[in-house]
């Protein structure tokens, strides 16, 4: 995405949306009919509002209103437009197609995913991408959010997130209600050919872990404790690393072996920090038994990134109690996630270049 010139004259939201692809944004919602009868207040109009109440942190869509009410002469020039009201901007919310928004976020994603500089901190020569699976529950109130079942008297949704380990970005969003199985959205995912996914022992499932890897990709999942296995032979392993065990297995369970016929690396792992023993399992058997270790480290920032958007975003508290206003919302919540990431590493780049030719 080319980064637009920063005009000083902006205003610092005017500047921050101007980096977003209207023409790609306008496709989408002509492919869901989304500005259908609308004679003002369009999508657009709807996204940048939603938008201004991420950023501005705003507790409820009144509060959001009126803030954005309060700066009525700038609406222009914010890019916002002219008719804001409450029953305008809730009915489009409720009504207008959340997979304009989802749509939109999953190209922003792509672009993210190309120009986000790598994150330092990954250590691993790895040829392919590395992922981490995990979901986040978000508490509702059930008598409000009625379509979202969890438990009895209790609502809630769940964000399945699968996490781009070396960008930091996420890279798939789905949201169901909360009595929604984790391991069911395995089924949902589109596997990448040489591949990491990594994944706690929540999503233990040997029929699928295997649909893993007949696509080719790796998987690294931490083991149930009741694992029922036959040891074919073990392999040296660096004891200084934390490594206790590096083996190839089969499962001895009827239902395991028949799930995945197989062989399996089995890696046992003291984790000095913590001061407690992990199990891994995985399909690959080329990287060293502490790399494997060091790659279910990582899976650490999925939770990071849970803790980030639940933090500085709007999507613990909703501005609309529908199943499409709320999955609007996340997935705008998503959108200006990844367009801080896409100005950020635009900035970053930026600089490493200006400092390259001053050099």
């Amino acid at each position: 995405m080319k980064s637009p010139s920063m005009n000083q004259g902006k205003y610092v939201f005017a500047q921050f949306a101007s980096f977003l692809p209207q023409r790609i944004f306008d496709k989408y919602v002509e492919q869901y009919n989304g500005n259908y009868r609308v004679r003002s207040f369009s999508c657009w109009n709807q996204l940048l509002c939603m938008m201004f109440g991420q950023l501005s942190g705003r507790e409820s869509l009144s509060d959001l209103v009126i803030s954005l009410n309060a700066h009525k002469s700038k609406s222009y020039h914010l890019g916002i437009g002219r008719s804001i009201t409450k029953p305008n901007l809730a009915k489009a919310n409720q009504r207008r197609d959340w997979r304009i928004f989802s749509d939109f976020a999953y190209y922003l994603i792509a672009e993210a995913r190309e120009c986000c500089i790598r994150d330092s901190d990954f250590e691993l020569d790895i040829k392919g991408s590395v992922y981490a699976f995990d979901s986040s529950i978000i508490d509702l109130c059930l008598s409000v959010f009625w379509w979202a079942t969890f438990r009895k008297g209790k609502g809630a949704i769940k964000l399945h997130t699968l996490f781009d380990i070396k960008t930091s970005i996420p890279s798939f969003i789905h949201i169901t209600e909360g009595l929604t199985h984790d391991v069911n959205i395995l089924d949902v995912l589109h596997y990448e050919k040489e591949s990491f996914y990594i994944m706690d022992r929540g999503y233990i499932d040997y029929e699928r872990l295997h649909t893993i890897h007949l696509s080719k990709a790796y998987f690294v999942i931490r083991a149930k404790d009741n694992l029922r296995f036959t040891r074919m032979y073990s392999s040296p392993c660096n004891k200084s690393a934390g490594i206790c065990c590096d083996q190839i297995v089969k499962m001895l369970n009827y239902y395991s072996a028949k799930g995945y016929p197989e062989k399996l690396r089995r890696i046992k792992f003291y984790d000095a920090e913590n001061r407690r023993y992990l199990v891994f399992l995985t399909n690959n058997l080329d990287l060293k038994a502490e790399e494997i270790a060091l790659l279910y480290k990582y899976r650490w920032k999925i939770e990071l990134f849970f803790k980030w958007i639940k933090q500085h975003l709007k999507i613990k508290s909703f501005w609309g109690t529908s199943e499409n206003a709320v999955k609007t919302q996340v997935y705008i919540a998503i959108i200006t996630y990844t367009l801080v990431a896409i100005i950020k590493s635009n900035y970053l780049l930026k600089d490493q270049l200006t400092k390259f030719y001053k050099f």
